[in-house]
């Protein structure tokens, strides 16, 4: 699991080979031209996008399974949350 705070900082070549890698980082990082300059979008701001701290391309060419972000551990957070309200009102209710 990693819960680091810094975009990319966990690569494919720190895993171990099939392991489970589960990104709870969220990090907004600019967009990237071919020439690695920031994207502009048409109010000239630059362009952001959502990333964990695992880079994502390097790491699953490694992992057996790996979350993504966004997308990833999200839902799950939520169903959680949903199943343990239901279990508390259960208890509630005899």
């Amino acid at each position: 699991m990693v819960a680091a705070g810094k975009a990319g900082l966990v690569r494919g070549e720190h895993i171990m080979p099939g392991a489970t890698v589960i990104d709870v980082g969220i990090n907004r990082v600019p967009v990237l031209d071919a020439g690695g300059k920031p994207v502009i979008d048409e109010k000239g701001k630059k362009k952001m996008k959502t990333v964990g701290d695992v880079d994502f391309e390097s790491a699953v060419q490694v992992a057996g399974a790996i979350t993504p972000v966004p997308g990833g551990v999200g839902p799950v957070t939520v169903a959680m949350l949903l199943r343990n309200t239901v279990r508390a009102a259960k208890a509630l209710v005899g």
